[in-house]
């Protein structure tokens, strides 16, 4: 399989991944709306292990999801590009910020979660899954 690579606008943060994608989904939660300015987010998980800081040093910043599990999510700190985020209930996995990544229509969403959230003006595709919250295990 060919390597994920992305990284943040300004070019100061890059990695790569060499992971099988576990899936690639929309997230409709007030927190993901939050941070991409009232979109879901789109995100390709793959396994945490797999991914690989190359250039530079992210920040991170921690929250407490609804469940109460902490949710980290990390970010470029000079262009402020968001890059990838996980949480310790699923330590296992990471989700890719599909904008930052170098070919993100390799990735399309084939999935929603948190569609209680959504507001009324995203677009859930019928066709695909949806999960008012997160998915079962």
């Amino acid at each position: 399989m060919a390597k994920i690579t992305g990284g943040c606008l300004c070019g100061a943060v890059r990695y790569e991944s060499d992971g099988t994608p576990l899936m690639s989904l929309r997230c409709h939660c007030r927190d993901c709306q939050y941070l991409s300015g009232g979109e879901p987010a789109d995100a390709l998980v793959v396994p945490a292990a797999s991914l690989k800081r190359i250039k530079g040093e992210e920040r991170v910043y921690w929250t407490e999801a609804n469940s109460g599990t902490p949710v980290f999510r990390s970010f470029c700190e000079v262009c402020g590009t968001p890059l990838y985020a996980g949480n310790s209930a699923h330590t296992d996995a990471i989700a890719i910020k599909l904008g930052s990544l170098d070919e993100p229509a390799l990735y399309p969403p084939t999935g929603h979660i948190w569609t209680s959230s959504a507001q009324l003006w995203h677009y859930i595709d019928p066709a695909q899954v949806a999960f008012e919250r997160n998915p079962p295990d």
